[in-house]
């Protein structure tokens, strides 16, 4: 030990060592002062820590306060706001027309290297060439056309009745109160039910069914429940290094967070299997689901199809994309519900009136027909969007002008979600649940209630004038070339599944709880007791609401 101390010593004390150390300080204080002062975006306010480093964005990125951080640094700082020594964050409408839209001077960033699909092969998510992305995406299209996703819906709606029998089975159980009706048999309130995870539970299994051929059970046995943690570890993950990519490219995520490093490979492990077990199969299956789809789909101009290491990477790409982002807008949209009675009311009048039997709810014209429910889950995606921070592009040759501003080429740009979506430009009350400014008319006049446990109420639209606007700000999905491919399955899912536990149940707050809120006296943007609050992980990790059901009369739960 007295050697290794010495030898430490002496290395430490030599004139080589100081020098280095003087140069290396000397080479840092430079980089401070010209990211500071002659950078091409040095004229652009920010944090002082970010104009300097990607460690003051990647520190929130593991912290889960992404989404805030970049939120409270626009309130302070303007609409464009530097967020990196390289990036920019836009929250403007004509920002994310001019970055998102088609045509755009702009390529997906390098923020997307930190997520392969495997070493050298990229999924539609990840791949950064326009070329070979447009690929991708013409061959995963034919998966994900209206044809496609109608053929599908019984495997989507045999994991909802499940769901729903479940939640029946726990109010035949009863066990908080209730109320007697006409048949003398009283109908009583659930124990409280973590909706975080019965939406997990729910999504994943559809997501399994839909991708591998079989759901993953998870509703009605805790087997493979691991695997939500691991998804949300992975994607965790791939906002860190991708926001850092020093830590990705030299593997520090081992050193610096080991736990989420570990799972991420767990997970990657488990969805190889899935998929190789699927592949087996082949099309010699009765039915047509997504895999069946991307071993069978040639893209139309070049006539190719995926690679097995293509179809593992498309395939984890779907279960990721499909489930945590779904389960999160379900989970927010009744957390709005319980946290809102009279719009509960509202729409659960409208889902019964609109309904003779639960198994009318299908996908369809009475359903999208369901204004007020499709109001109610886009108001829940503005509050508390399921991808909540900003999608990197890097600018390309020539640069892009936003709001009078030239970007030049090699510049990061984003939007970030959140932020756009309670910009009070574009949303009055931005942080106020109103589904009516969704609607582009007032509702027709609401009947007296007949009941209590099911009170009513009509309000008009408080912003008729501010929908178009709303509209073009909306973006959960994201817009363009790059949005979300799967955006009509989500909807078909969200309404679905909302539909018919208010055509089956009566639903409320659990007494007492507060899963999911913010909570007075925590941190700026953690404090507002009505929203629903995540945990930015490029998706979003929620806990709560808890709810508690109680059986609809004559609605024949579980049939």
């Amino acid at each position: 030990m007295d050697l290794l101390v010495n030898v430490i010593h002496r290395l430490i004390t030599s004139p080589l060592f100081l020098l280095s150390v003087l140069l290396s300080s000397l080479a840092i204080l430079l980089v401070i002062i010209y990211r500071l002062t002659l950078h091409p975006l040095s004229r652009y306010p920010g944090p002082f820590l970010a104009r300097i480093t990607d460690i003051h964005l990647a520190y929130h990125a593991w912290k889960g306060d992404r989404h805030l951080e970049l939120w409270r640094s626009h309130l302070k700082y303007g609409s464009i706001v530097r967020v990196g020594p390289n990036d920019l964050s836009i929250n403007t409408v004509s920002g994310l027309k001019t970055i998102y839209g088609f045509r755009a001077n702009v390529r997906k960033s390098d923020f997307y290297t930190a997520f392969p699909a495997n070493k050298n092969t990229y999924n539609t998510h990840s791949s950064i060439d326009k070329t070979v992305h447009a690929r991708k995406r013409r061959v995963l299209s034919h998966a994900f056309s209206d044809s496609a996703v109608k053929s599908l819906e019984r495997y989507i709606l045999a994991n909802v009745r499940t769901a729903c029998r479940i939640l029946g089975e726990r109010a035949h159980e009863g066990g908080n109160g209730g109320m007697t009706v006409g048949d003398g048999v009283e109908k009583k309130w659930t124990q409280g039910l973590n909706m975080a995870n019965w939406c997990n539970w729910l999504v994943f299994d559809i997501m399994g069914d839909l991708v591998f051929g079989k759901a993953f059970g998870m509703l009605e046995s805790p087997t493979n429940r691991f695997a939500v943690d691991l998804v949300g570890k992975a994607a965790h993950r791939h906002l860190i290094c991708g926001t850092h990519l020093t830590i990705h490219k030299y593997h520090l995520d081992k050193l610096l967070f080991p736990k989420i490093a570990a799972t991420r490979a767990q997970y990657m492990q488990y969805s190889r299997t899935q998929a190789a077990s699927r592949t087996k199969l082949g099309l010699d299956i009765d039915r047509q689901d997504f895999f069946f789809h991307l071993l069978n789909a040639r893209d139309p101009e070049t006539g190719q199809g995926f690679s097995n290491n293509e179809l593992w990477g498309e395939s984890n790409l779907l279960i990721i994309a499909g489930s945590d982002t779904t389960s999160t807008a379900m989970a927010a949209t009744f957390f709005y519900l319980v946290h809102n009675p009279l719009t509960l009311a509202k729409l659960t009048q409208e889902v019964r009136e609109a309904f003779s039997s639960v198994e009318d709810i299908v996908f369809g014209p009475t359903l999208s027909g369901c204004a007020y429910l499709r109001a109610c889950i886009d108001e829940a995606m503005r509050m508390t969007p399921p991808v909540p921070g900003s999608l990197p592009r890097a600018v390309l040759s020539g640069g892009i002008e936003v709001d009078g501003h030239h970007i030049p080429a090699g510049a990061v740009v984003g939007v970030p979600t959140y932020a756009i979506h309670h910009n009070s430009d574009y949303y009055p009350r931005p942080f106020d649940y109103i589904p009516e400014r969704w609607l582009a008319s007032p509702p027709p006049p609401t009947p007296t209630p007949t009941s209590s446990s099911c009170p009513q109420i009509s309000s008009p639209n408080p912003f008729p004038s501010h929908l178009p606007t709303a509209h073009s700000a909306f973006c959960p999905f994201s817009i363009g070339p790059r949005g979300c491919i799967g955006k009509g399955l989500a909807y078909v899912e969200l309404t679905l599944t909302i539909a018919r536990v208010l055509w089956l149940f009566d639903v409320r707050l659990s007494p007492g709880t507060t899963l999911g809120e913010g909570r007075v006296g925590a941190e700026v943007g953690r404090e507002r007791t009505g929203e629903f609050q995540i945990q930015d992980r490029f998706a979003s990790w929620k806990d709560g609401p808890v709810m508690e059901f109680r059986s609809r009369e004559g609605a024949g739960v579980g049939d």
